[in-house]
């Protein structure tokens, strides 16, 4: 006795379906094989799954750096400018000269 021709068989204690047959293996449950269904494989040592990512990376960064550029860069030059503005105002109003100047206003 084989056991492990039973269990590639599929006798046994195998799971049955509603009409008693054997219901096949996971993926395959029962009915006719299926026709005209084409897989292509490649084999392992000729799978590179990286080829050309650096590269791809590079280039591609660049591209979408450049379509997206000209909307935020200048809301962010602008901002940099305005605060940059406003802490030196600051300053000008907390010294000596700026509370000489603007002292009596409130």
């Amino acid at each position: 006795m084989r056991p492990t021709q039973i269990l590639l068989g599929g006798g046994g204690g195998a799971p049955t379906g509603q009409h008693g047959n054997f219901l096949g293996n996971w993926g395959n449950f029962g009915g006719m094989k299926q026709k005209g269904v084409v897989t292509y494989g490649i084999a392992p040592n000729r799978q590179y799954p990286l080829a050309g990512a650096a590269n791809d990376a590079v280039f591609n960064t660049w591209r979408r750096f450049r379509s997206q550029v000209l909307y935020w860069a200048p809301p962010m030059i602008a901002g940099y400018y305005i605060l940059n503005w406003a802490i030196d105002r600051n300053h000008y109003l907390n010294s000596k000269a700026g509370r000489a100047e603007f002292g009596g206003e409130e």
